[in-house]
C-alpha cells in the first residue's frame, strides 16, 4: 500500500471520528454521562435540552455549536463560575466538549411552557429596553447584539427568547454583581450595571415569552 493511500485512510478515519463523536457520543454524554464521572446532561437539561425553567437551568437545544463550546470551555477554565457545571465542563475532553456541544445544536427548540403574563406597564418597558434601549443613560437596545425578537447573533451573543425568565435574570444580576465576567469587550457587564432590578425583571420575562427559533448557525 502507498503512503498515499495510507494518508488518505487516515483522513477517512479522522473524519469518521469526528461524525461519530458529533452524532453519537454527545447524545450519549447527554443521556447517561461519559462514564468518567461527568452526569447526564440532561439531569439538569431536561432530555429535549429545554432546560428547567424553575431551577434557572438554561434551554440549550438551538443554541450556537461555538456558543456552547465557548461556555464550557470558560467553565472549565473558572472564566465563568458555577458549582454544578465546573466539574462537568472541566470532567470532559476537548473531544467530548465538541461532541455536547454539535449534538445540543442540532436539537430543535422544544415548544416553551406558557410564560408569566407581563403587566401592560412591564411589557411596554421590557419591548423599550429590547427595542430601542435607554440612550440617555447610554443603554443599547438588547436587539442591537442579540438581534431582533432576541433570536441570537454569531457566537457570542446567544439567543435569548424562550429562555427562562428564572435563568436570564440569574444571568443580569450575575454581570452586574461581577459573579459572570466572561462576556466579550466586559459588554454585558456595562449594560447589567445600567440596569434597575425592575428593568430585570420586566425584560427577563418579556424575553421568555418570545418563541424560540434555531439559530442560522445551528440550522443543518
Amino acid at each position: 500500500m502507498s503512503m498515499l493511500h495510507i494518508a488518505v485512510l487516515a483522513c477517512c478515519a479522522l473524519m469518521a471520528k469526528s461524525v461519530f463523536a458529533d452524532t453519537l457520543d454527545g447524545g450519549s454524554i447527554a443521556r447517561q454521562g461519559n462514564g468518567h464521572g461527568v452526569a447526564p446532561c440532561m439531569a439538569c437539561h431536561a432530555a429535549d435540552g429545554g432546560g428547567q425553567v424553575a431551577a434557572g437551568f438554561p434551554r440549550l437545544a438551538g443554541l450556537p455549536q461555538a456558543y456552547l463550546r465557548k461556555q464550557l470551555d470558560d467553565f472549565a477554565q473558572g472564566a465563568r463560575v458555577n458549582a454544578t457545571m465546573q466539574p462537568v465542563a472541566s470532567g470532559l475532553s476537548d473531544a467530548e466538549r465538541d461532541a455536547v456541544a454539535a449534538y445540543y445544536s442540532k436539537l430543535p427548540v422544544p415548544q416553551a411552557k406558557p410564560a408569566a403574563t407581563l403587566s401592560s406597564d412591564d411589557a411596554q418597558l421590557a419591548q423599550s429596553l429590547a427595542t430601542r434601549g435607554r440612550w440617555p443613560n447610554g443603554l443599547p437596545a438588547c436587539e442591537q447584539c442579540h438581534g431582533p425578537g432576541g433570536v441570537g447573533v454569531g457566537d457570542h451573543f446567544p439567543p435569548l427568547a424562550g429562555q427562562s425568565a428564572v435563568y436570564l435574570g440569574n444571568q443580569l444580576h450575575a454581570w452586574q454583581q461581577g459573579a459572570r465576567r466572561n462576556d466579550p469587550l466586559q459588554l454585558m457587564q456595562t449594560v447589567a450595571n445600567k440596569l434597575s432590578d425592575a428593568d430585570i425583571a420586566a425584560i427577563s420575562a418579556w424575553y421568555a415569552a418570545q418563541p424560540a427559533t434555531l439559530t442560522k448557525e445551528s440550522q443543518p
